[in-house]
């Protein structure tokens, strides 16, 4: 799919008390290892931990409050508009609230997967495909270095080479950046401080 705009960006629009109280609302809950889709529902070994973070070593906390959503979703429409995106979809999956640690990082990946999800017993995602990723900076730059989001608008399992972008414009607190699922990005490996951002995957029928 070609696209004119491979993502679409808000800066400073979440109000510093909004994020606020979505980290607040994250240290209150119990963080649980990041996963890889390979490594879903499963007890992990050593070994297979390990293996995880290779690609992705983070901290995260699943949330599914609606005033996030109310606060963020529209942000994602207009972007999906302003793009000229003009995806559909029509569910959202629970908010992912990440924390990441001095050394920690998410490699080269796109958050949409080969088939729609097969799980006939919910009808929210059956046979839906993730089309639009927003993930929203919730802490201040001075917190912490490192940690960049960066875009490669090439396939880097396919070719060598690179077109990478880093997402400088969300570095502000309360900024937000919707994508295709599809598009290649990456979490830098943050070097200094804490970055925590949120994620929300927002899903619809295949592509025809």
């Amino acid at each position: 799919m070609n696209l004119k705009n491979h993502y679409w960006y808000f800066t400073s629009v979440l109000s510093p008390k909004f994020c606020d109280e979505i980290i607040e609302n994250g240290k209150r809950n119990q963080e649980e290892f990041a996963r890889t889709g390979g490594f879903k529902d499963k007890d992990l070994s050593k070994d297979q931990i390990k293996e995880i973070k290779k690609k992705r070593n983070s901290n995260i906390v699943w949330m599914n409050d609606q005033w996030i959503y109310k606060e963020i979703l529209p942000y994602v429409h207009a972007a999906n508009r302003n793009a000229g995106w003009n995806f559909n979809w029509d569910y959202s999956e629970s908010c992912q609230f990440t924390k990441y640690n001095p050394g920690q990082y998410y490699g080269w990946h796109c958050d949409s997967w080969n088939e729609p999800y097969a799980d006939k017993d919910n009808t929210d995602t059956f046979g839906k495909i993730r089309k639009l990723s927003v993930t929203c900076s919730l802490s201040d730059p001075s917190e912490y270095k490192g940690g960049e989001l960066e875009f490669n608008f090439n396939d880097p399992e396919k070719t060598k080479k690179q077109n990478i972008r880093k997402c400088v414009e969300i570095l502000p607190k309360g900024s937000i950046c919707v994508f295709p699922s599809f598009v290649w990005h990456r979490v830098c490996p943050v070097k200094k401080g804490t970055r925590h951002s949120l994620v929300i995957w927002n899903l619809g029928e295949s592509f025809k």
